[in-house]
């Protein structure tokens, strides 16, 4: 059927404007295809490399029942590896550092704790690691190990953590027979457990105990 002038005038408008956008409209309608097959094909990564990740994983803790130490830091080596970007590499680091430490190889236990505390993307796991290196530096007890934990407690806290950060300062000072700072920064620490309500009451225990050692008073 014939169109009437109205529409054929609209006609006529839609093809000018066709003809003079449709490399634009392609090229955006292009970017926008691109873009969602490049989420969907990351969004399936991700998937598929959690998937494998949370397997080895198992493995190591099958390891750990079995009391297998080098299955069960090769299996965390392969973690920081391949699956560096899972929750699941810096969990395993956490643990392996642990049983490193345990088997008297404290060198292996810091290069846990130094790969956690700079890859974990987790937040919780950042800290972690950071304070447990630093605890492990300081066990460690050289000038060079003290000035490596002071380094890093300079740091900005990790938000929910600063009451561990200021006892962590404690004991650095502590183990420098720095009595007086260290009573000082436990009774910091102290105070910044009130508003740090998700820690466990261990640590206000444990807190505790290291106040009372330095003839401090918690307030």
């Amino acid at each position: 059927m014939p169109l009437d002038l109205e529409e054929q005038e609209q006609w006529d408008q839609l093809k000018a404007f066709w003809q003079k956008y449709r490399n634009l409209i392609t090229g955006v309608v292009t970017v926008m295809l691109f873009a969602y097959a490049a989420y969907a094909g990351y969004q399936w990564w991700r998937n598929s490399q959690a998937l494998e990740a949370s397997k080895l994983y198992e493995t190591m803790i099958g390891a750990i029942a079995k009391g297998d130490k080098d299955q069960t830091l090769r299996a965390a080596d392969d973690l920081q590896k391949d699956f560096a970007r899972t929750p699941y590499a810096p969990m395993s680091s956490l643990i392996a550092a642990r049983i490193a430490s345990d088997a008297g190889d404290s060198a292996k236990a810091l290069d846990y704790l130094r790969w956690t505390a700079k890859n974990a993307s987790n937040e919780g796991y950042l800290a972690l690691g950071k304070l447990r290196l630093v605890s492990q530096l300081i066990e460690q007890g050289s000038e060079k190990d003290f000035a490596e934990a002071d380094q890093i407690l300079n740091e900005k806290p990790i938000a929910g953590f600063e009451a561990l950060w200021l006892e962590r300062r404690g004991d650095w000072y502590l183990a420098q027979k720095k009595n007086e700072q260290a009573k000082q920064s436990y009774q910091d620490a102290w105070k910044k457990l009130d508003q740090s309500k998700e820690l466990p009451d261990e640590a206000r225990r444990l807190l505790k105990v290291k106040l009372d050692a330095v003839g401090g008073i918690a307030q």
